[in-house]
């Protein structure tokens, strides 16, 4: 069974860091696109970076850049994303997603998805 698993997230204080990882099982993520989208309360799903399986380009959405890097560990099967100089607008819960792209997008192509893990920017 394809499953993608998220951990990492946690409560940080304004500037502060997290590394938010992402896991694979029952499927090789080496194939696929992965994506990281973030949900707000009372907001729509926003992607934020997404890392291609061809040749590891990676896309961010403006809010992050800079501040985001997207990686991916093919033999652990995982992908990363490092954040920092975190802010209270980062506040979400954040998805991983895979979907059988060579070229990642930010888009709706994603096809599987994490269960979620919950990122609190707060002081």
């Amino acid at each position: 069974q394809l499953q993608l698993v998220e951990s990492g997230g946690g409560l940080v204080q304004p500037g502060g860091s997290l590394r938010l990882i992402c896991t694979a099982s029952g499927f090789t993520l080496d194939y696929y696109a992965i994506g990281w989208f973030r949900q707000a309360p009372g907001k729509e799903r926003e992607g934020v970076s997404c890392i291609s399986s061809i040749d590891d380009s990676t896309n961010y959405a403006d809010s992050v850049k800079g501040r985001f890097t997207v990686s991916r560990d093919n033999a652990k099967n995982t992908v990363y994303l490092q954040m920092n100089s975190l802010k209270p607008e980062d506040t979400a819960v954040y998805y991983c997603a895979a979907a059988g792209l060579v070229r990642c997008v930010l888009g709706d192509e994603y096809a599987h998805w994490g269960q979620g893990t919950q990122v609190t920017v707060s002081s």
